[in-house]
């Protein structure tokens, strides 16, 4: 991570990260209002324990639906970017001493990849909303409802936190200069490929925590911070490969305890 810290510290840089720090904090802000659903992470986070059956259910219609996929997007910019700052920042450090005066369009259209990746993710997310409350398997407020879906959710992340394709994409996203080393595109379309390439690792990494969110609550607070720090510390952190796996087995032992009580 030597080579994506430097790039977060040089002075040229500071025109790139305040524009990614700009779109987390617009992405927070929405997010934390309530994403155009009515309902903010506050809100349903203080109801949380209660009967979500309380709540009247979702009246799925196009709207409803393109509603969810924009909080679903959002919600991912904000809790997976902060993750991506290192390979990002070191894009631009690299874009612009191979060309002397070069625009920031080279970083945006990287940025655009990545984003595009988790918005694909989105929808997917979305259809499997829809399709565990169309079921009952999830109540209005968002979360699931049955205790074995439940386990079964946490027993599937925690397996997957020590698969070797999870290794895999980890190792891409904790190494920026090793990633662009090895994916290095030129020109504008290499460059959206590039951030492309990198969300597709950082989704291979990261999708099944995020499915963590159907089981504490899609609007949890709690939930969402507590992912979005632990796949930060995941990432950056010396020994976040040895943590993720540890946080692995916490998750398969609680799948177990909830399946046995």
């Amino acid at each position: 991570m030597t080579g994506g810290r430097a790039a977060v510290l040089r002075p040229d840089a500071i025109v790139p990260l305040c524009g990614i720090l700009a779109v987390l904090l617009l992405s927070w802000l929405w997010l934390l209002f309530g994403a155009g659903t009515g309902h903010g992470p506050v809100g349903m986070t203080a109801m949380a324990g209660m009967d979500g059956w309380m709540m009247r259910p979702a009246d799925w219609n196009a709207v409803y639906a393109l509603t969810m996929v924009m909080m679903w997007w959002v919600m991912m910019t904000a809790m997976m970017l902060p993750g991506a700052l290192p390979v990002l920042l070191l894009f631009d450090r690299v874009v612009r001493k191979g060309v002397p005066g070069a625009t920031l369009v080279p970083s945006a259209l990287f940025l655009s990849g990545y984003l595009a990746v988790w918005g694909l993710f989105s929808l997917g997310a979305v259809a499997m909303q829809w399709g565990l409350e169309t079921a009952r398997l999830m109540s209005p407020m968002m979360e699931v409802t049955h205790r074995w879906l439940g386990a079964a959710i946490l027993l599937g992340a925690g397996l997957w936190q020590l698969t070797p394709i999870k290794q895999v994409c980890l190792g891409h996203c904790r190494s920026p200069m090793g990633f662009l080393t090895h994916n290095w595109r030129d020109g504008r379309a290499g460059a959206m490929r590039m951030g492309a390439a990198h969300g597709v690792f950082c989704l291979g990494c990261c999708w099944f925590l995020m499915a963590l969110l159907f089981f504490g609550g899609v609007m949890n607070l709690y939930w969402i911070v507590g992912l979005s720090v632990f796949v930060l510390v995941e990432k950056v952190v010396p020994f976040g490969l040895w943590i993720g796996r540890a946080v692995g087995l916490v998750l398969v032992g609680w799948a177990v305890l909830l399946a046995a009580a």
